[in-house]
């Protein structure tokens, strides 16, 4: 759950009384990045799944193309099976596979903006089951996905802030500051003295910043904000992202 408030104190006043009216005692921590991941080029994977036990065994093979889509596109997932080489009741599985690796990919985020294509595969009369090929499709994927330049994708807000003109400057070097892309500014209307300035600002940098404004502000600035799209990290950042993922896991 995420409780959002105009800074610490306030944030500090409604869990206080949660906890002196409702006798709810929190432990909070700073809100997690909803980072994603994508591909930047295409690739062709193979996958074969073969487990033989007592009875039955278990048989799936798959052959798919990756390819990266326009941001914002999601997923798709189509095949290309020409001669039955596998069988139409198997391809639900396949595409069940390729889904389920989705929610944790290479980097350890989900995967977004991607196309699968079922390209060709075998199977065998006995063996075969849909949940062998849902097998075959996720290690198709594991074994393709790293041959597509991963990268990581971080949310990007909306912003628009007022502010008082004389801290106008101010409050654009803020913006900078936080890596933010100012899309403009003009006189808010029906406040004389004051503008609004809109501009894109990476969900990570949006902690605290309520804190920031204010104090170049003289209390007054405010903002409001939406989510936008998903844009690239940059790779140095990218890789403090990761580092620390993989310490907390």
């Amino acid at each position: 759950m995420v409780l959002w408030g105009q800074g610490d104190i306030h944030l500090q006043v409604a869990i206080d009384r949660l906890e002196r009216k409702y006798h709810l005692s929190l432990k909070t921590h700073t809100p997690h990045i909803p980072y994603k991941e994508s591909i930047r080029k295409a690739t062709s994977s193979h996958g074969r799944y073969k487990h033989q036990t007592g009875g039955h065994g278990q048989f799936g093979d798959v052959r798919l193309d990756i390819q990266p889509q326009a941001r914002g596109q999601g997923f798709s997932f189509k095949e290309t099976i020409v001669g039955g080489v596998v069988p139409r009741q198997y391809i639900p599985g396949v595409e069940m596979g390729v889904r389920e690796f989705l929610q944790q990919g290479i980097l350890g985020f989900p995967l977004v903006d991607i196309a699968v294509t079922l390209t060709d595969g075998s199977y065998h009369a006995v063996d075969s089951s849909e949940q062998a090929f849902k097998q075959a499709a996720r290690m198709a994927m594991q074994s393709g996905l790293p041959n597509c330049q991963p990268v990581l994708l971080e949310p990007i807000e909306r912003v628009t802030l007022s502010t008082p003109t004389e801290f106008t400057a101010n409050v654009l070097r803020l913006i900078s500051h936080h890596r933010g892309q100012v899309l403009g500014y003009e006189a808010k209307l029906g406040w004389e003295g004051w503008d609004q300035i809109s501009t894109y600002l990476p969900m990570a940098e949006m902690q605290g910043l309520i804190i920031e404004l204010r104090s170049l502000t003289q209390g007054v600035g405010f903002y409001h904000w939406q989510d936008d799209h998903l844009e690239e990290v940059p790779d140095k950042l990218a890789e403090r992202v990761l580092a620390m993922a993989n310490s907390d896991a």
